[in-house]
């Protein structure tokens, strides 16, 4: 017999969507509107969007977004991979500790990681840029890549892995053929997670970045300080959909290998 819900449960989530979801809504709203005030609406526009691409602020902001987000996406995500492959190989208990110090990054507050590689890189006497902001960035990054694709590689199997190294297989051709292909979907999706949060990222590249290596949120956050103008709704409209469509896209495709079902003919 199925239990029925509570009817204030779901007025309680209503809520919760609306004081999540309002506030966003409201930002892309008046990212179309054609008054520079943001409490009166005069009509629509797309002038906010197309102003953004002639700004030189905003598109070498975008520059250093970009470059910072593709290279510590690449670089995290191999280290990430390497490190939840290397962890199947550890004993239970070094494994436990190991994997509690990958999910630190995590939950630790953004402003003490921000402001412990601060200390760091002026410890060693390395001046603040893309460079420190990349480090930065690859240093949280890859717990969320090791995250998800231990959950892909605890719920695979090693049988196929066990029929080919009996059928000959060496080490290579096991990973390239057998264990690469079955966390794939977790490798792609933790890419594109470690992509969205170097792109939204604001606390600790505020700590690390240098005169010449604004990002995206830094230059919003300095816009902000002066006014909400209808340039920064639209500049966080583009950065809330870009999220958004990455965030379900990983979950697409993390969704899709779990769907899939496990090759039974192996190509040895």
């Amino acid at each position: 017999m199925k239990s029925k819900s509570h009817p204030l449960l779901g007025i309680h989530s209503l809520l919760v969507m609306i004081f999540i979801y309002v506030p966003i809504a409201i930002i892309i709203v008046y990212s179309f509107n054609s008054s520079r005030l943001a409490a009166d609406w005069s009509g629509f526009t797309f002038e906010w969007y197309t102003s953004l691409f002639s700004n030189r602020h905003v598109m070498e902001a975008l520059s250093n977004t970009l470059t910072v987000g593709v290279v510590s996406t690449i670089v995290s995500t191999l280290l990430g991979t390497m490190a939840a492959l290397s962890m199947r190989k550890v004993s239970r208990r070094m494994k436990a500790g190991m994997g509690g110090l990958l999910y630190l990054p995590i939950i630790i507050p953004d402003i003490i990681m921000g402001l412990s590689l601060l200390v760091l890189f002026t410890q060693f006497h390395i001046p603040l840029g893309k460079l420190t902001i990349i480090i930065a960035h690859i240093t949280f990054c890859i717990s969320y890549v090791f995250v998800i694709i231990t959950t892909r590689l605890s719920g695979m199997g090693g049988q196929l892995e066990e029929a080919a190294q009996d059928l000959g297989a060496n080490g290579w051709q096991i990973f390239r053929h057998v264990t690469l292909p079955q966390i794939m979907p977790g490798i792609i999706s933790g890419a594109l997670i470690a992509f969205t949060m170097s792109l939204d990222d604001f606390m600790v590249s505020f700590f690390v970045s240098g005169p010449n290596s604004t990002t995206l949120p830094i230059y919003i956050y300095g816009q902000v300080k002066r006014g909400i103008s209808p340039e920064i709704n639209a500049l966080c409209t583009i950065l809330i959909l870009v999220s958004i469509t990455l965030i379900f896209l990983a979950q697409f495709v993390l969704n899709r290998g779990k769907g899939q079902k496990k090759q039974s003919v192996l190509p040895f």
